[in-house]
């Protein structure tokens, strides 16, 4: 009886979960950009393998960090020519079910973990140097997912977070992601300051149903992948909401690249499982102006390079080699762009 009880909730649970739709780009008239792959620049160690590729991020050097799935939640660390050159965090704490990492502009590496609802800041070095949330202690036993109404968001706990960028100022954000429905801002010592959202999902402007990448412009504007809604919200300094993009399709992941003159880069990712159909609608990515202006797109779904198999994430740093994380190929490519002329209009 009492393992009729357990399955039967672990069913509801399932039921609950996100629907993970898959929606058409409704913008049109965008070049193409076109672009190389570059499917095996990362060379591991004998014997070791790359699981889920869901995250990536490059440092002021070029090296590669890949946080992913494996046995155990895994972070490698490769550099520029793709040489392994360490593993960080072998057996942490923090560790459990990967989502996210970036490096900031002091070339420390941030993981974003949604198994442990942490956030780890982690010197280039590897040592711990801050960490934001908490792990459900063992001594509760395992923690299913929630089912039913969220509990009341809180200022220091997260319910499965998804990303995290810094402002100029070195301020912090964090989108608070799978059950929670908000974006959380703290000053650079780690202390609560604003939140936009909340526990409950919404579809307002300043509302979210599953915030799922976050990234912070040069000019302290915040870029959120709102998923289940369908688009990507931009929010102010102080997380109140500026405008929304909803003709890009489902709002996967946002890259901000580097330099004086930034670019955005929105995914819109083919779903995990490969739906009927969804190879036909999705998997390209979009590269736009701060204002919204898309110039072009690239990429196509698809399980052989240069397509993609669910694009996780993606790096973009130099705005010509964008990296990507690949959940269901279980890869890392570096794509090179070539813009044309063409890629000189753009659409909204």
């Amino acid at each position: 009886m009492q393992r009729f009880v357990i399955l039967s909730a672990t069913l509801a649970a399932l039921a609950a979960a996100p629907s993970f739709a898959q929606r058409k780009a409704s913008i049109e008239n965008v070049p193409d950009i076109p672009y190389s792959s570059a499917p095996n620049l990362l060379k591991l160690p004998p014997g070791e393998y790359l699981g889920e590729s869901v995250a990536v991020a490059t440092n002021s050097k070029g090296h590669i960090f890949v946080y992913h799935r494996s046995a155990n939640t895994r972070l490698f660390e490769f550099d520029q020519a793709g040489n392994f050159v360490k593993e960080i965090g072998s057996g942490y704490y923090g560790f459990e079910f990967a989502h996210s990492v970036r490096v900031d502009k002091d070339d420390n590496i941030w993981t974003v973990d949604e198994g442990t609802n942490m956030i780890t800041k982690f010197s280039p070095d590897g040592k711990v140097l801050m960490v934001l949330g908490r792990r459900p202690p063992a001594v509760l036993g395992v923690q299913a997912a929630p089912a039913g109404p969220n509990q009341p968001s809180q200022k220091y706990i997260f319910c499965r977070p998804t990303d995290v960028g810094w402002d100029p100022q070195g301020n912090i954000f964090v989108s608070d992601g799978y059950c929670n429905n908000r974006v959380v801002k703290y000053d650079k010592n780690g202390r609560f300051l604003a939140q936009a959202g909340s526990e409950k999902a919404g579809s307002a402007l300043g509302e979210f149903n599953l915030p799922h990448g976050l990234q912070v412009d040069g000019q302290g504007n915040v870029w959120v992948a709102d998923r289940t809604n369908f688009r990507y919200q931009v929010l102010d300094n102080n997380l109140k909401p500026m405008r929304e993009i909803t003709n890009l399709g489902v709002g996967w992941t946002v890259c901000i690249s580097a330099g004086p003159h930034q670019y955005a880069f929105m995914s819109n990712s083919n779903p995990n499982g490969n739906m009927p159909g969804t190879w036909d609608i999705t998997g390209e990515i979009y590269k736009a102006e701060l204002d919204g202006t898309v110039i072009g797109k690239f990429g196509h779904a698809g399980k052989l390079a240069p397509g993609f198999q669910v694009v996780h994430m993606m790096d973009c740093r130099n705005p010509n080699e964008i990296v990507v994380g690949e959940i269901e190929s279980w890869r890392v490519q570096k794509l090179i762009l070539h813009p044309t002329a063409a890629g000189a209009g753009g659409a909204r």
